[in-house]
């Protein structure tokens, strides 16, 4: 049985508007799924192209495959990158010559006084450590020197993941060929705008049409109704990529 990670780690309620703009997403869901599927079987995990994302979602998805009866094998075959890299430190692994790992500190936003911002910086240094202890379980490293990877937004080969003992082997499978670009997810704001727009659209196809009396034949009109449903798709993309 064989699953993939790829997109962005996102959590089970944000999955359908990733879905509705076309952007290729992973959650706990998807695993769960896979998981209950494969009965007990070994599951083959591969990990092609995952930018990251939500840290609790990863932490989900590396903690069911981590706790699997049937066992895992993780294949990195692209990009693992921050919280796929965690996932990556879910079994026994193998990783493409051209592949690679991204490892980088934890990332929020936050407002308010200095006393929110102080609470702010421990929440992030504690998901931190708890970041860090995927490595070290994965590699026997010490969490000082997990977190100093952490640092900086580091970069790490096949060769040196290995050496890292952050993956066990380097695949013997053909290379693939891996041309990455790292982005972000969608903003909290245009996922809570979409999903009250199809919230809104699904409730309106519910409503019965009201009787329409014959009316003269007059020139055909521009379907208003697509048009305004494209400018907002337009407007909400605009909106997520100047975040």
């Amino acid at each position: 049985m064989a699953v993939e990670i790829k997109g962005y780690i996102v959590p089970d309620d944000d999955q359908q508007i990733y879905s509705w703009f076309g952007i290729g997403t992973t959650a706990p869901q998807n695993i769960r799924q896979a998981i209950a599927e494969a009965n007990g079987a070994p599951l083959d995990v591969e990990i092609s192209t995952c930018y990251g994302g939500d840290v609790f979602s990863g932490s989900t998805i590396y903690s069911a495959l981590r706790s699997y009866a049937g066992g895992v094998r993780i294949h990195i075959t692209g990009l693992a990158a921050s919280a796929a890299s965690v996932i990556a430190m879910a079994g026994p692994s193998d990783m493409s010559p051209t592949a690679q790992l991204m490892v980088h500190r934890v990332s929020s936003m936050a407002q308010g006084n200095y006393h929110a911002m102080d609470t702010s910086s421990a929440s992030l240094q504690e998901a931190d450590k708890s970041i860090a202890a995927a490595y070290v379980a994965k590699s026997g490293m010490s969490e000082k020197d997990a977190l100093k990877l952490m640092d900086n937004e580091t970069w790490i080969t096949a060769a040196h993941a290995v050496e890292l003992g952050l993956v066990d082997q380097i695949s013997d499978a053909a290379p693939q060929l891996v041309n990455v670009a790292y982005g972000l997810p969608l903003p909290r704001a245009v996922i809570e705008k979409t999903r009250a727009m199809l919230a809104e659209k699904k409730a309106g196809a519910g409503e019965k049409p009201k009787p329409v009396e014959p009316q003269p034949a007059a020139p055909p009109e521009p379907n208003t109704q697509a048009l305004a449903i494209a400018h907002a798709k337009l407007d909400l993309i605009e909106k997520s990529l100047n975040f």
